[in-house]
């Protein structure tokens, strides 16, 4: 992937609305990494800057720069409230009339909300893994008994009558 992405960065290197780039989150771009929710790599995210999405398309060139052609572009944003129809300007005119204090507890509060839902879908995965190893136990369980029962030997002498009623005829 690295070449196709080094060929679209150098594609949008001269734009002055959209940025095709790199961060090395090993690095000095771990604190824009973290902030912005990136948990492996590669990982690609596009969007406004201060609302980040995750591109979840194909990873050679035609599929990057399709994506590129058709989604980099200014978009609408309190810095492009031009872009937005009449309902996103009327949310973003709310919100710009609020104060810090209280757009930082909206914030706060439907961040919490993505941690809950990520901790809850941490919590039921891990029942579905803890129910996953005691079906994989109670099965393990049960062929040992079948075979303890003596499946084994019944199979030998099945196979042993079977080779002496071919050797009668």
């Amino acid at each position: 992937m690295k070449p196709d992405w080094d060929k679209l960065t150098e594609d949008f290197s001269g734009s002055a609305t959209q940025l095709v780039a790199d961060v090395d989150c090993t690095a000095d771009g771990k604190p824009l990494c973290d902030a912005n929710g990136v948990r492996g790599y590669p990982t690609i995210k596009y969007g406004e800057p201060s609302d980040l999405q995750d591109y979840q398309g194909g990873r050679d060139y035609d599929a990057l720069k399709k994506f590129a052609d058709e989604n980099l572009k200014p978009m609408c944003s309190p810095a492009n409230i031009d872009l937005c129809d009449d309902d996103k300007k009327k949310e973003i005119e709310a919100l710009m009339a609020l104060s810090a204090e209280d757009l930082e507890a909206k914030i706060s509060a439907e961040e919490k909300k993505l941690e809950e839902a990520e901790q809850y879908f941490k919590d039921e995965v891990q029942k579905l893994q803890d129910t996953y190893q005691k079906l994989s136990t109670e099965k393990d369980e049960k062929i040992e008994a079948v075979k303890a029962a003596g499946l084994g030997l019944m199979k030998s002498v099945k196979a042993a009558k079977s080779k002496d009623a071919k050797d009668e005829l």
